[in-house]
C-alpha cells in the first residue's frame, strides 16, 4: 500500500468528526442571523441572542429603522419615509452599538410606514406630547 493510499483512508475516517466538532463549535459560537443577503453581515450593533429571521431593526429613542436585507436605514424626515445607506446626519454620532433596539420579527414588506403606523404610531406622538411639556 501507499502513503497517499493510507492516508486518504485516514482522511476518510477523520471527515464525519469534523463535521461533528463543526456543528458543535458552531453551537457553542452562539446565535446564528440568518439573513436574505448572503455575504454582508449584519452591521456590529445587530447582536441576535436567539436564532431568528429578521428584516427591520427598530431604535425608538431615535425613530431609524435599520434593514438587514438591504442594509439601509430608514428614517422619517419632512413628511415621508427616506431609505439611505447612512444615517442623517444629527445622528451620525450615535453608537449603535450602545443604543436599545427593537428587533422586529414576522416582517418581510418592503413599505415600513404602515409598520410603524401601526406599530409604533402612538408612541411616538405620546413621546413627542411629553417631550414639549
Amino acid at each position: 500500500m501507499s502513503f497517499k493510499y493510507i492516508m486518504m483512508k485516514k482522511i476518510r475516517r477523520f471527515i464525519p468528526f469534523l463535521f461533528i466538532g463543526l456543528f458543535f463549535l458552531m453551537e457553542s459560537c452562539g446565535p446564528v442571523v440568518i439573513s436574505s443577503r448572503i455575504g454582508n453581515p449584519p452591521p456590529p450593533w445587530f447582536y441576535p441572542n436567539r436564532l431568528e429571521i429578521v428584516r427591520y431593526v427598530y431604535f425608538p429613542e431615535f425613530n431609524i429603522y435599520y434593514d438587514l436585507s438591504t442594509s439601509v436605514y430608514l428614517y422619517y424626515e419632512n413628511g415621508s419615509w427616506l431609505r439611505r445607506n447612512t444615517l442623517p446626519s444629527p445622528y451620525r454620532e450615535i453608537d449603535l452599538r450602545r443604543s436599545r433596539y427593537e428587533r422586529i420579527p414576522n416582517y418581510r414588506e418592503d413599505n415600513i410606514k404602515r409598520y410603524h403606523e401601526e406599530h409604533n404610531g402612538n408612541k411616538t406622538r405620546s413621546t413627542a406630547t411629553s417631550r414639549r411639556n
